[in-house]
């Protein structure tokens, strides 16, 4: 048999058919339990227990989620035996001793429990992601961006040094080495080493970089490194 399309309610027989031909591997009742799919047994209406059928008097699905009835299946018992299920309103109840015994052909699985399933699975065996490389205003911040945070903080022409690219403004100092191969443009320097440079180098305040980092948008994907630094420095 090859179930290409499932039923609303599988049979065990139907559902591991259907999940070996998805999967490529051969399934068994324990190894759905495993799983976490829910049997089911469909009830026809007994008037003798009323308040699990309520107005469902045609019957109903019950689920089979108790432990004990879930690990008597896994282990291979020859018929299910019902202890606790849900009444037609989806309340959780426990049967009368010693529960309800149905035959193993019986159990039901629900289609989108499987489908869901095979979702899970194929996604869990595919390959990681290949991580992404750094973004550039991850991996620093342009000359027009270091202009608007630290351009009225220290006593020279910055776009003039950061174009000169020298001392703390070339790639010895906050410039980002990997940038300058590409346009002038696109060129980056990190703003925690160049603050800390013109702090440094410049003598500008600490608590005028302090605000740039807070004034700024563009600079809190390096707060945190600027915070660590500061306490390194006992600040």
């Amino acid at each position: 048999m090859n179930i290409t399309i499932l039923p609303y309610r599988a049979t065990l027989e139907q559902a591991c058919d259907w999940l070996e031909g998805q999967t490529g591997s051969p399934w068994t009742l324990a190894r759905l339990i495993e799983h976490g799919v829910t049997p089911y047994v469909w009830l026809d209406y007994d008037a003798a227990w009323p308040d699990l059928f309520g107005d469902a008097n045609g019957g109903y699905a019950a689920p089979i989620f108790y432990e004990g009835d879930t690990a008597r299946l896994a282990a291979g018992s020859e018929d299910v035996l019902i202890t606790m299920t849900k009444d037609a309103y989806k309340i959780v109840t426990r049967l009368p001793e010693p529960g309800f015994r149905r035959a193993l052909h019986e159990l039901r699985f629900l289609k989108k429990e499987l489908e869901k399933l095979v979702k899970t699975l194929k996604r869990a065996a595919e390959p990681p992601p290949a991580p992404k490389a750094a973004a550039e205003s991850t991996a620093g911040i342009y000359k027009e961006q270091v202009v608007a945070a630290f351009g009225g903080l220290a006593k020279l022409d910055l776009d003039k040094a950061l174009t000169g690219g020298g001392g703390i403004f070339g790639d010895d100092g906050a410039r980002i080495k990997a940038s300058t191969k590409k346009a002038k443009s696109k060129i980056v320097w990190n703003p925690v080493v160049l603050a800390l440079g013109l702090h440094d180098v410049y003598g500008v305040p600490l608590r005028g970089l302090k605000r740039a980092f807070q004034a700024h948008d563009f600079l809190d994907p390096w707060h945190d490194e600027w915070e660590r630094s500061l306490r390194l420095l006992g600040h």
